[in-house]
């Protein structure tokens, strides 16, 4: 069954805070480079899911939205 848009974005926002939490333990035990890289995917997941979240406010009629 195909996933909706807003499910999707969700899931994107989700993905980057697990990232960004996974990247401040690596930092926090020192290990920098996996820090750095950790980083560099929870921005990629937060711009992302940015993305989508504006798409799917886009598609959604003014009078429906919260």
């Amino acid at each position: 069954m195909p996933q909706s848009n807003h499910d999707y974005a969700a899931d994107l926002h989700i993905c980057a805070a697990h990232a960004h939490t996974a990247a401040a333990a690596a930092h926090h035990r020192g290990d920098h480079e996996a820090a750095e890289e950790l980083s560099s995917r929870a921005q990629e997941y937060s711009m992302e899911a940015a993305e989508k979240t504006n798409a799917v406010a886009r598609q959604t009629p003014e009078s429906t939205r919260a």
